[in-house]
């Protein structure tokens, strides 16, 4: 009989209520035993949702709880560091919310208790296993473009608005898009090609009312002989192609967001046929030379799954399995936040560095 793990979620904002919940309930592997939250309306909303599942006021109650097996780390971005070492001390395996930690610093001595500690530790960069991204690999697996060159990556949305209460848009640290969003866009990058040699940033802020952090930038991580580009922003009405990718052979062009996060929010389950499938009308296609002539051919999109994730973190736990999001490399994406950060105060092209 497989073992069931006993499952705690810390927070149930965003990525509790959407990212998280879901998948546990969706996954025979685990239990959702207990949801943490300090909001009365949120509590509610959890019990309604999930009736079997203990809801309580504060993390301690999830993670001093000698029956939790994992513990969802779903807060904002300050607490992560604190939450997840308090965890781990308590014995717990630990899922965070990406991104991992604000510094590297912080990362080094989470990965450190969790080998101490021997307990699987884990970040939530569910990006990978979108549909665009695992296209992307299968096209580059596929070698149709040649030696590739260059990659353009966009994450874009558009809200006008600034949002008073979002912890986001507030001047703390970790806040801001890149923490967001770049976070998504390196963590698929570096799956990809791995570490960069030489980083450039660019950070601005677009949106008029105050606004005290950054909402839209441009990374460019440089390899030997390949340039990767990673843009978002806030103020795209009419989005351009996600993923553009040149080689010497040829060009593969991809419009669309990956379907899953609007499926979640409109309260479809990732156990419903048919997850993850995204509509032929932003299919990519390559564009290349075949036998003396200039042809353009379609690639179906690979489904999303970020059930895929959840899955894995079981197997680790379970049967000893090997991580797909290891904390090492969730902590060179923090370290190259870092480095961009510098990029752009510095107003220079910086080397990568540990």
């Amino acid at each position: 009989m497989k073992k069931t793990l006993n499952t705690g979620l810390i927070g149930f904002g965003n990525s509790g209520q959407t990212f998280f919940a879901p998948f546990i309930q969706a996954d025979p592997g685990f239990n959702l035993a207990k949801i943490s939250t300090s909001e009365a309306s949120r509590a509610q909303l959890a019990k309604s949702i999930y009736p079997d599942a203990e809801i309580v006021g504060t993390a301690d109650e999830i993670i001093n709880d000698p029956n939790i097996d994992l513990v969802l780390v779903g807060t904002p971005n300050t607490s992560h560091f604190d939450l997840a070492r308090k965890a781990l001390l308590a014995g717990k395996h630990v899922l965070v919310e990406k991104p991992f930690t604000v510094t590297s610093a912080e990362a080094d001595e989470l990965i450190a208790l969790a080998e101490k500690q021997d307990r699987v530790l884990s970040v939530h960069h569910n990006r990978r296993f979108d549909s665009g991204h695992n296209t992307v690999k299968k096209v580059l697996a596929g070698g149709v473009l040649g030696t590739v060159v260059e990659m353009e990556v966009h994450y874009d949305r558009y809200r006008l608005g600034l949002r008073p209460q979002a912890w986001r848009e507030k001047p703390l640290p970790g806040s801001g898009i890149f923490y967001d969003l770049g976070a998504h866009v390196i963590d698929a990058s570096l799956e990809l090609f791995g570490k960069p040699h030489e980083i450039t940033c660019f950070m601005t802020t677009q949106r008029p009312g105050g606004l005290q952090v950054e909402d839209n930038f441009e990374l460019i991580l440089w390899y030997p002989g390949l340039k990767v580009t990673l843009k978002s922003g806030m103020l795209v009405k009419e989005p351009g192609p996600v993923y553009t990718i040149y080689g010497y052979n040829g060009t593969f062009i991809k419009y669309g967001m990956d379907v899953q996060e609007e499926a979640l929010k409109a309260g479809h389950k990732p156990s419903e046929p048919g997850w993850g499938v995204e509509p032929e009308s932003i299919w990519g296609h390559v564009t290349y030379d075949k036998e003396g002539k200039t042809v353009t051919e379609t690639i179906p999109s690979e489904p999303g799954r970020y059930q895929d994730l959840f899955h894995n973190v079981y197997e680790a736990i379970a049967e000893g399995k090997e991580l797909i999001v290891k904390p090492e490399q969730a902590r060179t994406t923090i370290r190259i936040i870092e480095l961009a950060f510098q990029s752009n105060s510095e107003k220079r092209t910086v080397a990568y560095s540990d």
